[in-house]
């Protein structure tokens, strides 16, 4: 079996020097890709892998600063694209929430009721539209799009080269492209209409790759600060020996420990569905995001004026984690979710219930 390999030597690289041409070769290739913050590789997890799985390894990446979406790709897209019968493309795979798309049908049918295009022979659709800052766009296999079309909501795919791409990055250097669509005819075999509820499950999924990604991210944080305050010295000791800065250590920690645990409390209630998943990814999300200031407030701290410069590897990690804090949902988004998803009635036995 092939081994390939993505192999990222320098200390930090730009999003337009990312290479993931080898991220999934062919269908006997294991896919790795290695990174300077780390010298392992992480694969890229099995089509059957279980969600506890697909969350481990999101959180390993993150914790890597893998340059790839292995996130996206796992936990997102290609869950999605077996749930609705499409084929799932080999590669690396990304995803966009877009209700603002203008869709009608390329086919329209005969009908006294409603406005051109609101009802079609068959499924093919005409889009037009921006899909906004998809992840990774320029190094997709494919991009899963869920939209709304006048028959309610919808799943496609598409590849990059269907549209006009804008690069663009977030504060990481990770690609963060926009897709230009004008009457882009989807055929009906790559369109697959719907539930709510699919819907819903995959702005959840989508969250909770984030927030896995930044329990990795976090645990990177407290790695490189621990290490950092028992190799400094200041008046003849250790900074590790200091009670100030063991205080703020115990902090990192417990904030990195909060969200590393509300990221493995959401596997199971996603696979379950319904009512738990909303209030477990919501907590997730929100605690991930929460938490981020903190995280990146005492490394720096304690890293001081080295941890912000580009030869630090901690940069890999707190721009990351700024990045991913506002992306699928900030805990200003996910908190008021969180609120809903319980009443006086559910609030006591789900706080208390055993996962």
């Amino acid at each position: 079996m092939n081994t390939h390999t993505i192999d990222t030597s320098a200390p930090a690289i730009s999003a337009d020097a990312y290479d993931t041409t080898a991220f999934h070769a062919d269908a006997d290739a294991i896919a790795v890709v290695t990174n300077t913050t780390a010298p392992d590789a992480v694969a890229l997890p099995a089509p059957d892998a279980s969600t506890a799985e697909l969350l481990a390894a999101a959180q390993e990446a993150g914790r890597r600063a893998v340059p790839a979406p292995l996130a996206e790709t796992a936990l997102v897209a290609r869950p999605l694209l077996r749930r609705v019968g499409l084929p799932v493309p080999d590669g690396p795979l990304s995803y966009a929430v877009a209700p603002e798309l203008t869709i009608r049908y390329a086919r329209p049918a005969a009908s006294a009721v409603g406005s051109a295009g609101c009802l079609g022979d068959d499924d093919t659709l005409l889009v037009t539209g921006t899909l906004r800052r998809v992840p990774w766009a320029r190094t997709a296999t494919a991009v899963v799009v869920l939209a709304t079309a006048p028959s309610g909501p919808v799943l496609f795919t598409l590849t990059p080269d269907q549209a006009v791409l804008t690069p663009g990055g977030n504060l990481a250097e990770e690609p963060r492209d926009d897709l230009h669509l004008a009457a882009l005819e989807i055929p009906a075999p790559k369109v697959r209409r719907i539930s709510p509820e699919l819907l819903d499950e995959a702005r959840l999924r989508a969250a909770l790759a984030r927030a896995a990604l930044i329990a990795g991210a976090a645990e990177r944080c407290v790695e490189l600060t621990v290490a950092h305050t028992a190799a400094r010295t200041q008046f003849g000791r250790p900074l590790s020996r200091f009670q100030a800065v063991k205080q703020e250590q115990a902090r990192l920690i417990e904030e990195a420990a909060l969200v590393r645990a509300a990221v493995q409390a959401a596997a199971t209630p996603l696979d379950t569905g319904g009512a738990a998943a909303h209030f477990a990814v919501a907590a997730a999300k929100t605690q991930a995001s929460a938490s981020v200031a903190e995280i990146a407030r005492i490394a720096h701290q304690l890293h001081g004026a080295i941890g912000i410069t580009r030869l630090s590897p901690l940069h890999l990690a707190t721009t990351r984690l700024w990045s991913w804090r506002d992306e699928d949902g900030d805990e200003t988004t996910w908190a008021p979710a969180l609120a809903r998803s319980v009443t006086s009635a559910t609030l006591w036995p789900t706080l208390t219930a055993t996962p």
